[in-house]
């Protein structure tokens, strides 16, 4: 059974209620998968693939239209994401009738299990926590300030020099003159990627060594972070380096931001 704990809370009422019904849902098709003794399974398969699609399209709309309303960086990805998964629930529907049901019900659950922890726990942990970027200092976006010590020295050196690749990655978008910034873009990328690997896992290690309560919650948003860097399609960076610039820094600026004011902190506490 998939149980709906307090890491699974993103901190929106509306939102967490939805992700509940979820994993009562992904619990159904578990309890189908794996009894024996049950013989006609169809019409209960396509009920479940039904309330499916229902939920997708409820729950991604209000999930949508919060996102929108706080100026959530990952609207679009997240938008992208949700479009996959109805997507998928519509084509399990279309070819119920020329599957074996035993089949058809281990393909649903593998991809279920995996959008419960890489996207609700992964993509969506950061909804709540995120607050618009317009209620932030603006002119210390891209600089290490004060407010931001967690009071942890070597935490908070690391936390420095994230910020000063975030510097470079808004250097890279004034600097007009240059056509091509395709390979500084994969510079950056893969430079962000290596630190915050390494960055995350001083982190996390100290977290474990103080016995820290918020351990796993941490490990999950600095998994999703990587994913969205690892994800990007390099194919559409090419085309779009510019526009792939602006959307990095907006991302990077409030995730970063947010995730060092409303969980780091914590930690120094």
């Amino acid at each position: 059974m998939y149980r709906f704990t307090q890491d699974c809370l993103i901190g929106v009422e509306e939102i967490d209620k939805e992700h509940q019904e979820l994993f009562r849902i992904v619990n159904e098709v578990e309890e189908l998968l794996v009894n024996d003794y049950r013989g006609d399974k169809y019409d209960v398969i396509v009920k479940l693939l039904h309330e499916l699609q229902d939920y997708a399209e409820h729950h991604f709309r209000h999930e949508e239209e919060y996102m929108k309303k706080i100026g959530h960086p990952e609207l679009e990805l997240q938008k992208n994401q949700h479009r996959e998964f109805a997507v998928k629930m519509s084509e399990l529907n279309a070819i119920v009738d020329n599957r074996q049901e035993h089949e058809l019900l281990d393909e649903l659950m593998q991809y279920l299990v995996t959008w419960l922890f890489r996207h609700i726990i992964g993509s969506d942990m950061m909804i709540g926590k995120m607050q618009p970027l317009n209620e932030l200092e603006k002119k210390e976006e891209y600089t290490y300030t004060a407010q931001y010590s967690t009071g942890i020295t070597f935490i908070d050196d690391e936390h420095k020099e994230l910020f000063r690749i975030i510097g470079e990655v808004h250097r890279a978008i004034v600097h007009d003159y240059v056509h091509d910034k395709y390979d500084e873009i994969v510079r950056l990328l893969e430079e962000l990627k290596n630190y915050t690997k390494f960055h995350f896992g001083d982190e996390e290690e100290y977290m474990e060594a103080i016995h820290y309560e918020g351990l796993e919650a941490q490990k999950k948003a600095h998994d999703a972070f990587i994913s969205r860097l690892e994800g990007m399609d390099l194919e559409y960076v090419d085309d779009n380096q510019q526009k792939t610039l602006e959307e990095l820094l907006e991302f990077l600026v409030s995730w970063l931001v947010n995730h060092i004011l409303y969980m780091d902190k914590k930690i120094g506490k």
